[in-house]
């Protein structure tokens, strides 16, 4: 059994993060048995400058990256097919917005000290892409911390307060400076980079090989 420890660095408001994470699950359940993985979420921010109301998504996407609401629409049919693929559910008609994910990292950081991480991060992308919530809002993470098994109360005095703010802005800096500027990035024993959502396949081979089993 090759153990590893995996880094995913991702956003909650990533498409691609979902559809990697997916894509990564699926290729560690056909390796059951031959690696064992100890996974960890890690914060970045595609818009650390969004404010708390976000901005709707075909003007926030045509402004970022120079497409037409056309070109938005063809690319989240090709998203909503390439998550169908792995199990995930996009609903893009239910998408209107994007968030600031600040707070949503805090809670992500604490779960992690719970054991509930993984839980959480499957929560909130569903909470986003599936259902079309606010992932800003400090009532729906603190409904959606109780759905990934967290104690709603302590949720909610994280969220009125700046715990772990200075944590996640460090670990943010850290992944920065060690040249992720793209997510997701999953990284692997500290050392080797995959990028992207990629497919089951090469998830699987990337982790075959590096546990010598290929």
């Amino acid at each position: 059994m090759k153990r590893m420890k995996i880094d995913f660095v991702s956003d909650v408001v990533c498409p691609w993060c979902a559809i990697g994470l997916n894509a990564l699950e699926q290729a560690l359940r056909r390796l059951e048995g031959e690696v064992a993985a100890e996974l960890h979420f890690q914060p970045f921010e595609l818009n650390p400058q969004m404010p708390p109301e976000g901005e709707e998504i075909v003007a926030h996407l045509t402004r970022k990256y120079g497409i037409t609401p056309e070109d938005c629409a063809r690319n989240a049919e090709t998203i909503r097919q390439r998550g169908e693929s792995v199990g995930f559910r996009f609903e893009p008609g239910q998408r209107r917005r994007t968030y600031n994910t600040f707070d949503a990292h805090r809670l992500l950081h604490w779960a992690g000290l719970e054991g509930r991480q993984r839980e959480l991060k499957h929560a909130l992308l569903r909470a986003y892409f599936t259902d079309g919530e606010n992932v800003a809002d400090p009532g729906l993470l603190v409904r959606v911390a109780g759905e990934a098994g967290l104690d709603p109360q302590r949720a909610q005095a994280l969220l009125a307060s700046d715990e772990f703010a200075a944590e996640v802005r460090e670990q943010e800096q850290l992944w920065l400076d060690r040249g992720i500027h793209s997510v997701p990035s999953i990284v692997i024993d500290g050392r080797h980079l995959v990028q992207g959502g990629q497919p089951v396949e090469v998830f699987e081979q990337v982790l075959r090989e590096l546990a010598g089993k290929a």
